[in-house]
């Protein structure tokens, strides 16, 4: 683990490094948060969502949970290097209980060069950050989802599902959310049903399978 967080720390680095010189992308999201705290403050150790926009569209998330003190930070078209970015502003402050993770499709496709090894260096560097300050805390990963727009990256899907798995199987108090095979049908086919006519987030089909999901991995 130790390992883990020192290579994040230096990735996060050469990252910033290379940020330093342009705007940040979707700052005034994370403005729109820090506004929206000042208004109505989080509850105290919540369950944080965090993520693109497949957390970002679900407005109706904690009808979905009623019960849990769950707070929904997902933005925008944001990949793992945004959630890097922004994890001293959205995620660290909030000292939540329990980070669930829904990044990393945007990654792959975004990029033809971006590989399910980069994506998962990634995700691995988001994780040391979240573990380095919050040592207690559950976190758990998404899998990337089944969506029938991106169909052409699905091998890289598959593999940085498959690595990030691998990966988080032999952490303590972290957990991986396979979502992908549950989202298929009996043929192992994407289904359209559960999209919009984007065929890339999900309409209330698809949220109902998330539900089923991952509402047993939540903390009280």
């Amino acid at each position: 683990m130790k390992k883990v967080i020192l290579s994040s720390i230096l990735y996060l680095a050469i990252l910033s490094a290379g940020f330093a010189q342009t705007a940040p992308p979707f700052w005034n999201d994370i403005v729109a948060f820090k506004k929206l705290d000042s208004v109505h403050p989080a509850p105290a150790h919540p369950i944080l969502f965090i993520g693109s926009s497949s957390f970002t569209k679900w407005k109706d998330v904690n009808e979905y949970f009623p019960g849990y003190p769950i707070v929904n930070r997902a933005f925008g078209a944001s990949t793992l290097l945004d959630l890097i970015r922004y994890s001293y502003d959205i995620i660290i402050p909030y000292q939540p209980k329990q980070v669930l993770i829904y990044c990393g499709e945007n990654d792959l496709a975004y990029s033809d060069t971006v590989t399910p090894a980069e994506v998962v260096k990634r995700f691995k560097t988001l994780y040391g950050i979240i573990r380095l300050n919050l040592p207690d805390a559950e976190i758990d990963y998404i899998s990337i989802k089944a969506s029938p727009k991106r169909l052409n990256i699905k091998d890289k899907v598959i593999e940085t599902n498959k690595e990030i798995a691998r990966f988080l199987k032999k952490e303590k108090n972290a957990g991986f959310i396979d979502v992908y095979h549950r989202m298929l049908d009996a043929q192992g086919n994407y289904r359209d049903e559960l999209f919009l006519e984007d065929n890339l987030h999900m309409n209330p089909k698809g949220y109902a399978i998330w539900k089923t999901i991952i509402q047993p991995y939540l903390d009280k």
